[in-house]
């Protein structure tokens, strides 16, 4: 049985930390230095790394990762990224410490975004999805590299993931995201609930991640781009940019870049 933890990082990051015994893997290790501390506290080896895509902050820590423990480094295949040993594509299956992961294509953030996804019981949260920065809890990625339909196609095919799926991001962005959110959809219960279950979770200095499919679904603008109130408020704000989803998500993200 898997566990799984955050390493914080930077300002906001999570490197995720995978452990079955004594081995381990890591998901998007943007800085060396807490990894190694946590690894050398707890006397674990290093086998696996998961790389989403390419910004320094998910694999600037690859180089000193991979001198200390040789691990086997799953990526896209973008040759930017010089430290990946298997570059993987859609439908790919991975090995990490036993459970075995499939590979999503998942671009619009950056054009060699890739997710990982595991659908069974190797963790204790059941279905699991390391996801990097295209879906976030209560929000998605920015669109530095892709277009509104591709980016819309990516988080469509996350947010039809079964609704058990953990989703874990790669950052602490989720107050933040709700705050839009809110503004979005201000009479969503759920999203109500939300905000104040993530207000107690930040208070405590608690991760809010991770999330789940069905939370996001219910309370994630960008999953919902055919509600009604949401499209509403695009109309009332005077960015609307028509009824289509992927011109509702376009305006909804370009909001939220000013928000």
């Amino acid at each position: 049985m898997l566990t799984i933890e955050p390493i914080p990082a930077f300002n906001d990051n999570y490197i995720w930390l995978l452990q079955n015994g004594s081995q381990c893997a890591v998901v998007d290790p943007g800085d060396a230095t807490p990894v190694l501390a946590v690894l050398q506290q707890r006397g674990l080896t290093l086998t696996t790394v998961l790389i989403t895509h390419h910004h320094f902050d998910h694999v600037g820590g690859l180089p000193a990762l991979i001198e200390r423990y040789q691990p086997v480094v799953y990526g896209p295949e973008n040759p930017a990224i010089e430290s990946i040993t298997c570059r993987v594509v859609a439908g790919a299956k991975v090995d990490v410490l036993g459970a075995e992961f499939s590979v999503f294509t998942v671009p619009g953030h950056t054009l060699d975004h890739i997710a990982f996804y595991h659908a069974g019981d190797a963790t204790p949260a059941g279905p699991t999805l390391f996801c990097g920065d295209t879906l976030f809890a209560g929000g998605c990625g920015r669109m530095f590299e892709g277009t509104a339909p591709v980016m819309l196609a990516s988080l469509s095919q996350l947010a039809n993931l079964p609704s058990a799926t953990r989703v874990y991001c790669a950052h602490e962005y989720t107050q933040s995201n709700l705050r839009f959110a809110q503004i979005v959809e201000p009479d969503n219960s759920a999203l109500d609930k939300r905000i104040h279950t993530v207000a107690g979770q930040r208070e405590r200095s608690e991760p809010t991640v991770p999330s789940s499919i069905a939370v996001e679904r219910a309370t994630n603008p960008f999953l919902r781009c055919a509600e009604p109130a949401l499209i509403a408020a695009l109309k009332r704000e005077g960015k609307w940019q028509g009824d289509a989803p992927a011109a509702v998500f376009a305006a909804l993200r370009s909001w939220k870049d000013s928000f």
